[in-house]
């Protein structure tokens, strides 16, 4: 994955999208049985973490140029 602080907003936005409905898959796709990977929701709900800080950093970066 490229750098979230070099990718553009609506390519963050479309990121955090693909990475909810991953995990929601992961969660449910698989509802009887056990996972193989357990690492791999951690990672994603952390990588997804890390967009949405960069993203409302951006926003609020964006708000205090205004005022």
């Amino acid at each position: 994955m490229a750098d979230i602080n070099t990718q553009d907003t609506q390519d963050l936005r479309k990121a955090v999208a693909d990475n909810r409905e991953v995990l929601r898959a992961l969660r449910f796709g698989g509802a009887g049985s056990r996972s193989r990977d357990v690492r791999a929701t951690r990672m994603l709900r952390r990588a997804t973490a890390r967009m949405l800080t960069e993203l409302r950093a951006r926003d609020l970066a964006q708000k205090g140029k205004k005022a």
